[in-house]
């Protein structure tokens, strides 16, 4: 039924909820896990919001200035570079936890949701495995929901694995 199976991920909690289940469904059908990360481009001023190895936002970049930044104590580093070097990382973790189905990595940049539509489309998947926080009201108006336009406009199933409150 399925063959190719997508679980996006921003390295979170949540995301690390959802796994289970996508590693679940991929041994059930013996279809590949598409593991992916999206570096946000969508703002001219965010990188990629994800959460890092150390549960810290991954960083900031501001993408009308050259890649070298000056860094808090004023030493220059690449933003950009460990931005992808982070997602790679995440993209990398997950993929090692369910080493018991054929994994693909990768990591793509632009909007959230865009770049994950698209990666649906380019790579022939057949479901989208996600987790989500579950907020609602003004903190859902204001902060957005990749998942939520993920559901509203993807031409395939989409299974939410919603994080528990003792996980937040």
């Amino acid at each position: 039924m399925y063959e190719h199976i997508l679980f996006p991920t921003d390295g979170s909690t949540g995301a690390a909820a959802a796994l289970a289940h996508a590693r679940t469904l991929a041994e059930t059908h013996d279809a590949t896990l598409h593991v992916m990360t999206v570096l946000d481009t969508s703002s001219p001023h965010i990188g990629m919001t994800a959460a890092g190895t150390e549960r810290a936002t991954t960083g900031m970049t501001a993408t009308e200035h050259d890649e070298s930044e000056p860094g808090m104590v004023g030493e220059e580093h690449n933003i950009e570079s460990t931005l992808k070097q982070r997602s790679q990382d995440i993209v990398e973790a997950a993929a090692n936890e369910v080493d018991s189905v054929d994994t693909v990595t990768a990591v793509e940049r632009g909007p959230p949701h865009s770049a994950i539509l698209d990666y649906v489309d380019e790579n022939d998947i057949d479901l989208i495995v996600m987790g989500t926080h579950g907020r609602t009201g003004v903190e859902r108006y204001l902060l957005g929901s990749v998942a939520e336009k993920i559901v509203r406009t993807s031409d395939v199933p989409v299974l939410m694995v919603r994080l528990g409150e003792d996980e937040n």
